[in-house]
């Protein structure tokens, strides 16, 4: 298919070229021929030299040309990339932490008794967050510990005289002391958030250095936000374990009520799915086989960890899910909703249906969703999908015969299980000894989404394919991990292929030791965005076992393909825990040197970690693959 589409330099999944055939067939448009629109982009926003923060401006200063040194107010190049960049870690740590808030909320009134829908589906995962945060767990009934659980993560919002919680009790002692040391322990998730909006303000802070150690703090906010969400979604709905499941967009079916499920937040998601398997004869009435729910992006990645629901798109590819014609509802929570997908909704005939009052979309119906009321509501919107295959079902439709295999749900908690297999005793000897010998050269995370301005998954699947064939372990989230699923690499059946001698070696005898007959995936998916902790899980306790902190572990990360000011927050935590972190697309901070050099370079000495910009991906992997060398050698490992 790819030899015979001109599609090929905008994606290389071939499901999404034959979409966009469709597409421009019907005069659709898309975000690809939006960002041709858009072309040439502005080349001062490029390099972060365009402030608007004030009514006087919009100011731009020329790093090329003699002119304008200085903004109307004299902030210079250096301030106003910093508070540009501030302002987006800011605003990815709102996003994570308003779905960790959400979840609070939801636990908050579940233990009350307020929203009946909801239970604790998992008291262990409850217990071991409680224990964590010192609430007491002997002899006392489930919701009494989980009411003292969401009080607790509510109370890590406001500002307070002890620390957030799910930052400094989440990390390596050694790490504490260095955020510690440098001011960067947040005290409070949304008092960090607001801070750095007031810093950022017209005639605040002016100094480039201290702007951007206000955001690596309030990155650490993101940390605990994304934390938060991981722990109370486990506690509500399930911690994952791996099952089978399958991606892309032939996961639609013509004889099925097609329900997508789109954006970042389990709330509402679960209980459609829930209701979705109690409606299954008011599907048949209508003349379908049955209900079928794929997800899209991370609400799609939440419901494939837990229930094996399949994934139908990610990211930048989400708007080919309607042009199919196949999909009789999309069902949005919030985050990552191209507003575009009511325009090509109402062009295919189908609807988009908003639920939350803080996303509502011009041309979308809107269904108010209450955890109170969430399985009426949740009732509501699939009649209106079962309403939409009844005007669809005689119509043609255009679904790309193409399914990939995927076994998602590896949470902590199940890769510590599978290794206690290989040694009951002392689970993370396996892992650690095979780093050690160098049957694992170490971990990388693939992290963030897809950018219209690469070709889409192409930087994901060559570094990937790289650092595997080098025994790197890849672990994958958000729309990184939509992206390699949908090329294979968690397909068990594809790990021999894809993987180096020693880590197919490892892969393969947890996998024999757990019964499966074969190895584990190639990638281990470990979720949503805000599941990268997950990985800031397994790195701290590999790297307590060791006797280290994280910024001396042969672990990196990768963006390789990031869109949302969330990547940002995401890849700035990930620096401030102390990893190398490759971000594949310029950030919009090259036009400051300053600034370059302290992200670069600067921050190595304070906290470890650092940035790796490199839009290449075959230099990226090259040079992922030396900061894991040097890690190595700091550990005296050959």
């Amino acid at each position: 298919m790819t030899s015979e589409t001109p599609f090929q330099h905008l994606t290389t999944d071939p499901a999404v070229q034959q979409m966009l055939a469709k597409a421009k067939e019907n005069h659709i448009s898309t975000v690809w021929d939006r960002y041709e629109q858009m072309l040439p982009q502005c080349g001062f926003g490029e390099t972060g030299l365009c402030c608007r923060h004030c009514l006087q401006g919009p100011c731009r200063i020329n790093p090329f040309d003699p002119g304008a040194e200085t903004g109307i107010c004299g902030a210079n190049a250096d301030v106003m990339v910093a508070r540009g960049l501030d302002r987006a870690i800011a605003a990815g740590t709102a996003a994570h932490s308003g779905h960790a808030k959400h979840l609070a909320h939801t636990l908050l009134k579940m233990a009350r008794g307020q929203a009946k829908d909801y239970k604790i589906t998992d008291p262990v995962k409850l217990k071991k967050v409680a224990a964590r945060l010192h609430i007491a767990v002997d002899g006392r009934a489930d919701t009494d510990i989980a009411l003292d659980v969401a009080k607790a993560a509510l109370a890590d919002f406001h500002e307070k005289d002890t620390p957030v919680l799910w930052a400094a009790g989440v990390v390596t002692p050694g790490r504490v002391e260095v955020l510690s040391k440098l001011g960067l322990v947040p005290k409070g998730i949304d008092h960090e958030v607001a801070e750095i909006m007031h810093r950022t303000l017209y005639g605040v802070d002016a100094d480039p250095v201290n702007l951007l150690l206000g955001g690596l703090r309030c990155s650490v906010a993101d940390l605990a936000g994304c934390y938060m969400g991981t722990d109370l979604a486990d506690i509500l709905f399930g911690t994952p374990t791996p099952l089978a499941s399958q991606a892309n967009l032939g996961t639609l079916k013509k004889e099925s009520v097609n329900i997508a499920l789109h954006g970042h937040n389990p709330v509402l998601s679960e209980i459609i799915v829930k209701v979705a398997g109690e409606m299954a004869d008011e599907a048949v009435a209508a003349g379908a086989d049955r209900i079928n729910v794929v997800g899209i992006c991370c609400t799609g990645n939440e419901l494939m960890e837990r229930h094996g629901i399949p994934s139908c798109t990610h990211s930048v590819s989400q708007e080919m899910a309607l042009v199919t014609g196949a999909v009789d509802a999309m069902i949005v929570d919030y985050q990552c909703i191209m507003p575009s997908v009511a325009s090509v909704a109402e062009c295919m005939g189908t609807k988009v249906i908003t639920t939350m009052d803080i996303c509502k979309i011009t041309g979308a119906e809107h269904i108010d969703v209450k955890e109170e009321t969430a399985a009426e509501n949740a009732r509501q919107a699939i009649l209106q999908a079962i309403a939409g295959f009844k005007k669809r079902k005689n119509k043609p439709t255009h679904i790309p015969a193409l399914t990939n295999t995927v076994v998602a749900g590896f949470s902590t908690e199940s890769i510590v299980a599978a290794l206690s297999k290989l040694n009951a005793k002392d689970p993370l000897a396996p892992l650690a000894d095979s780093i050690k010998s160098g049957n694992i050269k170490g971990v990388c995370l693939f992290a963030g989404c897809n950018n219209v301005k690469i070709p889409q998954d192409i930087n994901y699947t060559k570094i990937a394919a790289k650092l595997l064939k080098e025994n790197v372990l890849v672990v994958a989230t958000g729309c990184g991990a939509g992206s390699l699923m949908r090329h294979d690499f968690m397909d068990p059946a594809k790990t021999r292929d894809l993987c180096g001698n020693g880590l197919f070696a490892v892969l393969n005898a947890i996998g024999e030791a757990n019964g499966l007959g074969g190895p584990l995936p190639s990638v281990l998916h470990l979720g949503s965005c805000v599941d990268n902790s997950r990985a800031v899980e397994i790195t701290v306790a590999l790297a307590n076992y060791l006797g280290v902190d994280i910024n001396q572990m042969p672990v990196v990360a990768s963006a390789p393909e990031p869109t949302s000011e969330k990547a940002v927050s995401i890849g700035t935590y990930a620096v401030a825990a102390g990893l190398p972190t490759h971000v594949g697309v310029m950030l919009p901070v090259m036009g400051s040197a300053l600034v370059a050099k302290v992200l670069t370079q600067t921050v190595k000495d304070l906290t470890g970690g650092y940035f790796i910009v490199e839009p290449d991906p075959d230099k990226a992997a090259d040079m992922l693959l030396q900061a894991l060398n040097d890690r190595r050698k700091g550990l005296g490992l050959v």
